[in-house]
């Protein structure tokens, strides 16, 4: 008790008088005629300044714990944090002034520790105010067309031959593949678990899938699927239906409900987003965590008020631009 009385009435005031003492020789203020009204001013701006600077740390740390506020098209998350942020500094500042330099010292130690400890740091800080300012306030509806099903000729049994030997690939309970599902779905975004839930675990596995995935023909053009295991122990190399064999099997394998398309020369997979509002969370995340991926809008199908994304090969984001609205079949998984 004495130690913290000791800390309280002495450490902090002589802490506070030291910086104002320096800012105040430094713009010659304090030797002034009314020293006490001049002390009083220098001290206010002060700690209105650490204020200042305490609430732009501390409102991305709070947005993370907070659920997605989304107002119409606008996710306003972060601006509510920001105002959470500056009522509680306000009210350090009633209760007891001198108390918001430890609290700052406390945020920016905060900081400085998740740097080194690749927690949340500064380079996230400033990814979550861009997305503020640049992409949160500029959300563009780009609902693709209604998929158009072309129905093959009645002895064209290459489309069903096709859809029979990629459905019969997709493997999501082989263990290296489940292994591989698991290391990488939480490879990225793990910060942000708290604030929007299993969701991040699909998009760190895509954003890791399409980061490494290289392209390479099949043989002689002929049609070859390989498993999802084999595409794995191969360092991710193969065409698009390798790779929707692969992301459908690994996205599965982690609990996401998935459906690959099958159009004249491509196969893609998609990722079903649930009702409008779970749309609306997950376009926010996406909006948020891949607002460094040149980001250009969500691209996404809606089908009797169920929605689903693109996750091809081709897009640095998921919800990237369709190559086609004309498919031969589609294949829920």
């Amino acid at each position: 008790m004495q130690s913290g009385h000791y800390v309280r009435e002495l450490i902090i005031p002589i802490l506070t008088d030291r910086i104002i003492i320096c800012i105040g020789n430094y713009v010659n203020i304090g030797t002034m005629g009314e020293n006490g009204h001049t002390n009083f001013f220098a001290k206010n701006i002060v700690l209105n300044t650490i204020g200042l600077l305490t609430i732009l740390p501390l409102a991305p740390l709070i947005n993370r714990f907070i659920p997605p506020v989304i107002i119409g098209y606008w996710n306003v998350d972060l601006l509510v944090s920001i105002i959470i942020a500056f009522l509680l500094v306000r009210l350090v500042l009633w209760l007891f002034r001198p108390l918001i330099i430890p609290a700052f010292m406390l945020v920016a130690g905060v900081i400085v520790y998740n740097t080194f400890s690749d927690g949340y740091q500064l380079r996230n800080m400033l990814m979550d105010y861009k997305n503020l300012v640049e992409k949160s306030w500029d959300v563009r509806d780009n609902k693709e067309k209604d998929l158009y099903l072309i129905k093959p000729d009645l002895f064209d049994t290459g489309v069903e031959k096709a859809v029979k030997g990629l459905k019969s690939k997709i493997a999501p309970k082989d263990s290296v593949v489940r292994n591989f599902a698991v290391k990488h779905s939480i490879e990225y975004f793990d910060d942000y678990h708290s604030k929007y839930g299993p969701t991040v675990r699909y998009l760190s596995l895509f954003k890791y899938i399409n980061n490494n995935f290289k392209y390479v023909d099949d043989p002689n053009r002929d049609e070859y699927f390989a498993g999802p295991r084999e595409t794995i122990q191969d360092g991710l190399g193969g065409d698009c239906d390798d790779h929707t064999i692969l992301m459908i099997s690994c996205m599965k394998a982690i609990g996401a409900k998935c459906r690959m398309v099958l159009t004249e020369n491509h196969v893609y997979p998609e990722l079903y987003c649930g009702d409008k509002k779970s749309f609306n969370l997950l376009q926010e995340a996406i909006t948020h965590l891949f607002s460094t991926e040149n980001f250009t809008g969500l691209y996404y199908r809606e089908e009797s008020g169920s929605y689903w994304i693109n996750l091809d090969y081709t897009a640095r984001h998921p919800g990237g631009p369709y190559v086609d609205n004309k498919a031969y079949a589609v294949v829920e998984f």
